[in-house]
Protein backbone atom coordinates (compact mmCIF):
# COMPACT_ATOMS: atom_id res chain seq x y z
CA UNK A 1 0.00 0.00 0.00
CA UNK A 2 1.40 3.07 -1.06
CA UNK A 3 1.61 6.36 1.13
CA UNK A 4 0.24 9.40 -1.48
CA UNK A 5 1.18 12.89 -0.15
CA UNK A 6 0.05 14.95 -3.11
CA UNK A 7 -2.19 17.20 -2.52
CA UNK A 8 -5.26 16.69 -3.56
CA UNK A 9 -7.62 18.86 -5.63
CA UNK A 10 -10.39 20.61 -2.98
CA UNK A 11 -14.22 19.11 -3.39
CA UNK A 12 -15.83 22.00 -1.95
CA UNK A 13 -15.52 25.26 -1.77
CA UNK A 14 -14.43 28.05 -4.76
CA UNK A 15 -13.23 26.17 -8.09
CA UNK A 16 -13.06 29.19 -10.28
CA UNK A 17 -9.80 31.01 -10.72
CA UNK A 18 -8.33 32.12 -7.63
CA UNK A 19 -7.65 35.72 -8.64
CA UNK A 20 -11.63 36.23 -8.51
CA UNK A 21 -12.16 34.02 -5.71
CA UNK A 22 -13.93 36.55 -2.15
CA UNK A 23 -12.36 34.69 0.20
CA UNK A 24 -13.84 37.50 2.93
CA UNK A 25 -17.22 36.31 1.70
CA UNK A 26 -20.42 37.67 1.26
CA UNK A 27 -20.57 41.53 3.38
CA UNK A 28 -22.63 41.23 6.58
CA UNK A 29 -26.37 42.47 5.37
CA UNK A 30 -26.01 41.93 1.83
CA UNK A 31 -29.17 39.38 1.18
CA UNK A 32 -28.54 36.36 -0.87
CA UNK A 33 -29.46 36.49 -4.46
CA UNK A 34 -31.59 33.73 -4.68
CA UNK A 35 -34.16 34.82 -1.88
CA UNK A 36 -34.09 38.08 -3.22
CA UNK A 37 -35.32 37.30 -6.11
CA UNK A 38 -38.09 34.88 -4.96
CA UNK A 39 -38.98 38.04 -2.63
CA UNK A 40 -39.32 40.14 -5.69
CA UNK A 41 -41.32 37.89 -7.71
CA UNK A 42 -43.62 36.75 -5.20
CA UNK A 43 -44.37 40.17 -4.35
CA UNK A 44 -44.64 41.21 -8.30
CA UNK A 45 -46.99 38.04 -7.97
CA UNK A 46 -48.87 39.75 -5.02
CA UNK A 47 -49.50 43.08 -6.75
CA UNK A 48 -50.62 41.50 -9.54
CA UNK A 49 -53.73 40.02 -8.30
CA UNK A 50 -54.56 42.28 -5.79
CA UNK A 51 -58.20 42.81 -7.41
CA UNK A 52 -58.46 39.10 -7.60
CA UNK A 53 -57.06 38.27 -4.11
CA UNK A 54 -60.39 40.31 -2.92
CA UNK A 55 -62.50 38.62 -4.98
CA UNK A 56 -60.89 35.88 -3.54
CA UNK A 57 -61.43 37.25 -0.01
CA UNK A 58 -65.26 37.61 -0.93
CA UNK A 59 -66.19 34.36 -2.12
CA UNK A 60 -64.61 32.76 1.21
CA UNK A 61 -66.37 35.24 3.19
CA UNK A 62 -69.46 34.25 1.24
CA UNK A 63 -69.08 30.68 2.61
CA UNK A 64 -67.70 31.11 5.71
CA UNK A 65 -67.07 34.69 7.04
CA UNK A 66 -64.67 33.41 9.88
CA UNK A 67 -62.20 31.73 7.66
CA UNK A 68 -61.85 34.77 5.07
CA UNK A 69 -60.98 36.85 8.57
CA UNK A 70 -58.89 34.49 9.48
CA UNK A 71 -57.26 34.43 6.18
CA UNK A 72 -57.31 38.65 6.56
CA UNK A 73 -55.01 38.71 9.42
CA UNK A 74 -52.70 35.66 8.36
CA UNK A 75 -51.87 38.07 5.34
CA UNK A 76 -51.80 41.32 7.29
CA UNK A 77 -48.54 39.70 9.29
CA UNK A 78 -46.45 39.98 5.79
CA UNK A 79 -47.38 43.70 5.47
CA UNK A 80 -48.02 45.23 9.23
CA UNK A 81 -44.80 44.36 11.47
CA UNK A 82 -46.13 42.21 15.02
CA UNK A 83 -45.83 44.06 17.84
CA UNK A 84 -43.47 42.71 20.99
CA UNK A 85 -45.46 42.37 24.44
CA UNK A 86 -44.24 44.97 26.64
CA UNK A 87 -44.71 45.40 30.19
CA UNK A 88 -44.73 48.64 32.02
CA UNK A 89 -42.78 48.20 35.53
CA UNK A 90 -41.22 51.30 37.77
CA UNK A 91 -37.76 51.97 38.26
CA UNK A 92 -37.61 49.05 41.07
CA UNK A 93 -39.82 46.88 39.06
CA UNK A 94 -43.13 47.71 40.97
CA UNK A 95 -46.43 47.35 39.06
CA UNK A 96 -47.59 50.73 37.77
CA UNK A 97 -50.87 50.29 37.91
CA UNK A 98 -51.81 48.18 41.45
CA UNK A 99 -52.86 51.72 42.66
CA UNK A 100 -55.09 52.86 40.23
CA UNK A 101 -58.89 52.23 40.57
CA UNK A 102 -61.94 53.74 38.33
CA UNK A 103 -65.43 54.40 39.97
CA UNK A 104 -68.78 54.89 37.52
CA UNK A 105 -71.18 55.51 39.91
CA UNK A 106 -72.81 53.03 41.73
CA UNK A 107 -72.72 49.08 41.50
CA UNK A 108 -75.11 47.31 39.64
CA UNK A 109 -76.38 45.63 42.95
CA UNK A 110 -76.56 48.74 44.58
CA UNK A 111 -79.23 50.02 41.59
CA UNK A 112 -81.46 46.78 42.03
CA UNK A 113 -81.59 46.92 45.92
CA UNK A 114 -82.14 50.30 46.36
CA UNK A 115 -84.92 52.56 45.50
CA UNK A 116 -86.07 53.02 42.07
CA UNK A 117 -84.94 56.72 40.31
CA UNK A 118 -86.72 58.28 38.24
CA UNK A 119 -84.69 58.75 34.40
CA UNK A 120 -85.36 61.75 32.88
CA UNK A 121 -84.97 61.45 28.75
CA UNK A 122 -84.22 64.58 26.90
CA UNK A 123 -86.62 64.67 24.05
Amino acid sequence: MENNNEEKPKTTGWRGPEHLANRKGRPPGTKNKNTQLIREAYQKLTEDNLTNMSLWIQQIAADNPEKAFKLMLEMSEFVLPKLNRTELTGSNGDDLFKNITFEFGPSVNDRLNGPVEDIEIDE
